[in-house]
């Protein structure tokens, strides 16, 4: 019996959920996301220049050890 057969219907539900953050939690919530979209960028350039310069890829393991070492500086 295979997962999934052409006569089965998949239904996929969706929540919609509606903020109302105080200031104090609207300046937490910047912050936070401040935070996020840097490292990101952050883990995305080491990559590409880790990928140029030796052409290797960066496993999600080195980018954990490289964001430790970043954390303490």
């Amino acid at each position: 019996m295979s997962l999934y057969h052409k006569t089965d219907k998949i239904m996929i539900k969706g929540y919609k959920y509606r903020l109302d953050p105080t200031p104090e939690q609207i300046v937490q919530m910047e912050k936070t996301f401040g935070c996020c979209r840097y490292v990101y960028n952050w883990a995305l350039d080491l990559k590409i220049k880790t990928y140029q310069g030796e052409k290797r890829s960066m496993s999600a393991v080195d980018l954990c050890k490289q964001l430790t070492l970043l954390k303490k500086r």
